[in-house]
């Protein structure tokens, strides 16, 4: 197979810049992708933390003008990650979140610095730097949606393109008098064009000129085709199926390793499952949890919010408590979830942990010492954490949704002990059916044997990226080989 060169690009990476799971992606599936033969640079923001990992990067671009203001692209590289950075300071050089302002609320401008993002991205893909010329744009997340559409309205020979959605909630959406601020077209703004309910949405733009759609699990591509799982756009991905596809995430298994964590108690592997007793013990400590051997600990890392289900975690605390489980939290979010979470915490000390905020150490610590991890997401486009809990010996209690459902299997009752059985699932998405699925994994965490089986079975699961960055090279492949016989 002939080598391709893809320009990803993305409004944040691992280990620079990260919010959510889609910097994890980003910083690890380039990686990856090396070993397939794909030659991948990566677009990105020019935040303060950005410019500062790369203080020897070359300056491969100047312009005077540019959205507002002076910028330059450099590039450079991190550990095994090719990267090209958008140096605009009147975009970019901001503290804190990428997103949002300190005062909580998104960059009133956010439409025009990832407009910005996404046309250079498509002045990238036209040849602007003669030194990489890619066969692809690989957008990711609506602040690089526009990217497929300045290239599908420019003059000339282009790339293909290819969008990623790692999730359907946030698309972007800014008002219509921003077109020409945009720099698109006037016969741009129609249905079939980024036009979106009267609004812009860059989302939609992405989705609409992009050759191939991807998202980040096989369920949740077709979850999005529907009209509740697509959020307004399950129509345009109905009639854009053929070229819409799911691929499931990995995680980086050099960060997430057991056998070699710096961040846990005692480090262990499949082989020396007892040796991760003392992690437990140490979460149990660090929490300040009762040094319980017989109770089954349950952990959570995440965002406290709705769509992550936790509001349906809060009312099953009295089946924790009464069931004689305890619980290990570790997340932020909807302020009214967090004082919650606090409260029971407070009334059930020694019995559950609350930790507000976000702590990297902790979150291997939980991974390696929770008997299993809940995640009762309502949606779960494919979801990261079940994937380390399976690396780490953990036993995912999940809802059967999205990514959620397509990387667990279920120990059902009726072969609990089932050889290919790593985890519990529950549905519909509802406080009733999650106690349930508590009570199921309380019962079989009493019987050691069926407990380790799933254990064993989990650890033995492959959740790195080198299947999928495969699925991702053939995907590459085939869109490039359409374009060629198109041409011919």
């Amino acid at each position: 197979m002939t080598s391709l060169r893809v320009l990803a690009v993305a409004s944040e990476i691992y280990p620079i810049v990260k919010t959510g799971g889609l910097a994890d992606v980003v910083g690890s599936l380039p990686v990856a992708l090396g070993s397939c033969g794909i030659e991948t640079r990566t677009l990105v923001p020019g935040y303060p933390d950005v410019i500062k990992a790369l203080p020897t990067a070359e300056v491969l671009l100047h312009w005077p003008h540019f959205r507002g203001g002076p910028i330059r692209l450099l590039g450079g590289s991190l550990g095994d990650l090719d990267l090209l950075v958008l140096d605009a300071p009147h975009l970019f050089a901001r503290p804190g979140n990428p997103y949002v302002a300190p005062d909580g609320k998104d960059w009133p401008d956010n439409g025009v610095r990832f407009a910005a993002l996404s046309r250079m991205a498509a002045e990238i893909g036209q040849g602007a730097v003669r030194s990489f010329v890619p066969d692809i744009v690989h957008a990711h997340d609506w602040q690089a949606g526009l990217a497929p559409a300045y290239l599908h309205y420019a003059n000339g020979p282009r790339p293909c393109t290819v969008m990623t959605v790692h999730n359907m909630v946030y698309q972007g959406k800014f008002p219509h008098e921003m077109l020409h601020t945009f720099g698109l077209p006037p016969e741009s703004f129609t249905i079939h064009g980024v036009e979106y309910y009267g609004m812009i949405s860059f989302l939609k733009a992405g989705l609409q000129f992009a050759d191939r759609i991807t998202t980040v699990s096989p369920t949740y591509a077709i979850e999005i085709q529907g009209d509740e799982g697509g959020m307004g756009l399950g129509g345009l991905l109905r009639e854009r199926s053929q070229v819409l596809s799911g691929i499931l995430n990995g995680i980086d298994t050099s960060v997430w390793n057991p056998e070699t964590d710096p961040h846990i108690a005692a480090r262990f592997s499949a082989k020396e499952l007892e040796s991760r007793a003392a992690n437990r013990a140490a979460l149990q400590r660090r929490l300040g949890l009762d040094p319980s051997t017989d109770a089954l600990l349950l952990g959570v890392i995440s965002r406290l919010s709705w769509q992550k289900g936790l509001d349906l975690l809060l009312e099953n605390v009295p089946t924790i408590v009464n069931e004689g489980m305890q619980l290990a939290l570790l997340g932020s979010g909807d302020p009214d979830l967090e004082n919650r979470f606090q409260a029971v915490a407070k009334a059930n000390a020694g019995r559950l942990a609350v930790l507000i905020g976000y702590d990297e150490a902790l979150a291997h610590l939980i991974q390696a010492g929770a008997d299993a991890l809940v995640v009762p997401s309502r949606f779960e486009p494919c979801g990261l954490t079940q994937l380390c809990a399976l690396r780490y010996g953990g036993v995912p209690i999940v809802s059967r949704v999205g990514g959620l459902a397509d990387t667990v299997v279920d120990a059902n009752e009726a072969d609990i002990a089932g050889s290919a059985a790593t985890g519990f699932k529950f549905g519909p998405v509802t406080g009733e059916t999650l106690a349930g699925a508590l009570r199921r994994a309380s019962n079989s965490f009493h019987d050691k044997q069926v407990w380790r089986k799933l254990q064993l079975n989990g650890i033995s699961t492959d959740v790195s990226w080198c299947n999928r960055a495969s699925q991702y090279a053939a995907l590459y492949h085939d869109v490039v080989t359409a374009r060629r016989n198109q041409a011919h």
